[in-house]
């Protein structure tokens, strides 16, 4: 045995083999050339403990004296019996003394600096086993102190929370039957005080789209840890002999420039796997226009007014199957309503596709309502016995897949729909399914890209409670969060983005006075927070005044214009003294492009807000700052000169360390600026 050492982007693993059980002696900083002598990776043998170095493995258990949580509940220890390097990734095969227990360990150090980490398990036994939770491990050095993860509720996703980072355990579980509105999302541990633009950061994310477990560990051995794995029921997970488990994937990454750091790595390798090729559409979604009014004279105007601003994607929401006039009825039917559409849903598309737009189709295939033909059909098919959620249940994917498949093929054959809005509105409430239930979810997907891979998929779970890597592969677009009120939206867009880039964040604008907080947000406002993302609108534009279509129509031109930028530049987020000033903003990867939102979120602490101090240009740049969108209203004597000119050219160090005189924005208003 070895130490194998990964390295790349800045980023090193160390994976020391040459003991019973392989163990990470390093994961964060590149260390550079590295031959170790032996005994380099030994620690001491403190009082009152085992009689040998404690080193923490890549499957630590109780056996091997690891008195925190385990990788894997097992009366047996597991030791490395073969372990072999090919290029940036290490393969490790432990085995229980007995034989009948085998792990492979797979560990990849992506060109971007990202680590993918994960288990499969092998039953080499005679008799069934069952699995009780597995888990992927990282160590983490004592100076990470500081936890930051994630919890929120419906239509308040991805809410941020800092702790210290204590002797015990601090974790957070899902048991929604998907990541949930609650989800911890990622696991930050770093330097106390940890920015966007400062500290060192060590984080984790689990690629797994059903219940999960996440946590951060301070032990008083002395070792440090973050970790996540598949959260399954007693029992859920049976082997038989010779039959494999694989754990999702756990994504670990380091950044020594802060949380922006950690975006630098992950959108760069989310982009280079991505099957994405082409601009994403503006859209326009039916849902927050019509609701369940479905009128093809009303439809077709709506229609003829998204044309009339720009959209190029047309979606209809909820409402358009048999039986459907409200939320009480009818899911599983999926067929389209004849009483509503005499014609099929072709008069419709064909308006849609004159003015040059596709056509969208919301289904929400994993749910089934009581009060339906399918439920009448298929009882067996029903999940959850216990109270229903928005009116309805879950539907047995494992039970009603093929039924699924042949609607969802009939659907995409029949009509000419290029998106499917994949809604998922209520948790699974039944143990022990999960698992099942998010595997065959994923079959589903699998089955329907490959044999329609011109329909893009959007992920939507009562708004973004199933956003994470384990979907993204399946997936084009995620549904960021129900509510469009762009106040809300700011904050979770800008969490939200850590992990996702812009372009997979639906990002909508909606009514002036939001569906679901019934807060009243000026035009400009909503437009800047829309901007940056995978844009569209959710308003009856029938409704807009004329004077509102131009600044619509202006805005998705200006979308469009940017949006080469905008969806394959760096992300970068200003830290700001002031939690009622945000400064966020995409410059183009040979930073002679960027563009930025100076937003106010509430009442400023000081009659004078702090200088637009713009992160990631050049130094050694010149650039030319002007104002783009609709002006944000002001309360001020005199905006700053600068502004008041129109534009200003200054070197990239200057705009960075001493920034410009902000405008005095009143609270609820964002100024673009555009630097070339």
């Amino acid at each position: 045995m070895t130490v194998f050492h990964l390295r790349a982007a800045g980023v090193s693993l160390v994976l020391d083999t040459r003991g019973d059980a392989a163990s990470i002696t390093h994961w964060g900083t590149d260390l550079g050339e590295l031959d170790p002598p032996d005994g380099l990776f030994t620690p001491a043998v403190p009082p009152s403990s085992i009689d040998v170095p404690l080193r923490l493995s890549l499957l630590p258990s109780l056996v091997e004296g690891w008195s925190g949580r385990p990788a894997i509940e097992s009366g047996h220890g597991l030791r490395t019996v073969e372990a072999h390097q090919h290029e940036q990734t290490a393969v490790i095969r432990s085995a229980s003394p007995d034989a009948t227990q085998e792990v492979v360990t797979e560990l990849e150090l992506t060109g971007q600096g990202v680590l993918r980490v994960r288990h499969r398990f092998t039953n080499r036994g005679h008799d069934e086993f069952v699995l009780p939770n597995l888990d992927v491990l990282l160590p983490i050095p004592a100076e990470a102190s500081e936890l930051l993860d994630f919890t929120g509720l419906w239509s308040h996703e991805r809410s941020p929370q800092r702790a210290p980072l204590r002797h015990g355990i601090w974790s957070r579980e899902s048991r929604h039957g998907r990541p949930g509105h609650d989800d911890a999302f990622l696991m930050v541990a770093g330097t106390p005080g940890f920015g966007f633009r400062t500290g060192r950061v060590w984080a984790v994310h689990l690629a797994w789209s059903g219940d999960k477990r996440i946590w951060a560990e301070r032990s008083a051995l002395g070792y440090s840890v973050l970790g996540a794995g598949e959260l399954t029921a007693p029992g859920e997970i049976r082997l038989t002999p010779g039959e494999s488990y694989e754990t999702p994937w756990l994504v670990a990454v380091f950044s020594d420039a802060g949380l922006d750091g950690l975006s630098d790595r992950l959108h760069p390798w989310i982009r280079a796997t991505s099957e994405l090729r082409r601009p994403r559409p503006v859209v326009l979604n039916t849902w927050e226009a019509v609701y369940f009014n479905h009128d093809l004279t009303v439809l077709g105007q709506l229609a003829d007014a998204a044309a009339e601003v720009g959209v190029e994607r047309f979606v209809l929401d909820d409402g358009w199957f048999t039986g459907r006039r409200d939320d009480r009825r009818a899911l599983g039917d999926w067929f389209v309503d004849d009483t509503v559409w005499p014609r099929g849903l072709h008069p419709l598309i064909s308006r849609v596709h004159a003015h040059g737009m596709e056509f969208g189709l919301w289904v929400e295939p994993e749910m089934i309502s009581p009060d339906s033909r399918l439920a009448t059909a298929h009882p067996d098919w029903i999940l959850d016995s216990g109270p229903t959620w928005r009116w309805q249940r879950s539907l047995d994917l494992t039970r009603a897949y093929d039924h699924l498949l042949e609607r969802l093929t009939a659907l995409l054959t029949e009509y000419p729909i290029a998106f499917l809005k994949w809604d998922h509105n209520r948790d699974l409430l039944t143990p022990g399914v999960a698992h099942r239930q998010t595997r065959a979810l994923y079959r589903l997907l699998a089955a329907l890209k490959q044999a329609f891979p011109h329909v893009e998929i959007e992920s939507c779970a009562s708004g973004g409670a199933r956003i994470d890597l384990g979907i993204l592969p399946l997936v084009d677009r995620f549904w960021t969060s129900d509510t469009n009120d762009p106040l809300d939206r700011q904050s979770i867009q800008r969490w939200t983005g850590v992990l996702i880039p812009p372009e997979y964040l639906g990002g909508h604008l909606g009514a002036g006075t939001a569906h679901v907080t019934g807060r009243t947000s000026a035009l400009g406002f909503r437009l800047a927070t829309a901007l940056f993302g995978s844009a569209g609108i959710e308003w009856n534009l029938t409704a807009a005044s004329p004077a509102e279509k131009a600044d619509i129509a202006a805005w998705i031109a200006e979308h469009k214009r940017l949006r080469p930028l905008l969806h394959s530049g760096r992300v970068v987020r200003a830290d700001s003294p002031d939690p009622a000033h945000l400064l966020h903003g995409v410059v183009a990867q040979d930073r002679t492009h960027a563009v930025y939102a100076l937003v106010t979120l509430g009442t400023p602490a000081a009659a004078l807000p702090p200088p637009i101090r713009f992160p990631g240009l050049d130094p050694d740049r010149s650039y030319t700052v002007r104002p783009i969108g609709v002006p944000p209203r002001t309360m001020q004597d005199a905006p700053p000169p600068w502004l008041a000119a129109g534009e200003i050219t200054l070197p990239g160090r200057v705009l960075t360390e001493l920034g410009l005189p902000a405008p005095l924005l009143t609270p609820e208003q964002a100024l673009l600026l555009e630097l070339s």
